[in-house]
């Protein structure tokens, strides 16, 4: 039996961290925006996205993950209290998923 191999794009085929790095240079042409990379660890907060913005007043959230990648429980949890509490929170595998969020949230 012979399977067609699935097209794999660029894009598909790069680390969480070099997606994240991706992300953070697009965000940087983005007129009025202030972007940053959450760190984990002793002094950080669990859970939180990987990318947080503010947009022209506007907060964004962005959990970067690869094409295969998960969410945990916790960072579903904060992504939820952040969307209740009035903020864009999504999570992304491309530089043009976060482009369409911040399009859509602007328009």
């Amino acid at each position: 039996m012979v399977t067609k191999a699935k097209k794999v794009t660029k894009e598909e085929t790069v680390s969480e961290k070099e997606l994240v790095a991706k992300i953070l240079r697009y965000l940087k042409t983005v007129p009025g925006c202030f972007a940053w990379k959450t760190h984990g660890g002793m002094y950080g907060t669990a859970g939180l996205p990987d990318i947080v913005c503010c947009i022209d007043g506007r907060f964004y959230a962005f959990e970067v993950k690869t094409p295969e990648g998960k969410l945990t429980k916790l960072q579903e949890a904060t992504i939820r209290k952040i969307l209740a509490c009035g903020g864009n929170a999504s999570v992304v595998r491309s530089v043009d998923e976060a482009r369409a969020v911040i399009r859509g949230s602007l328009q």
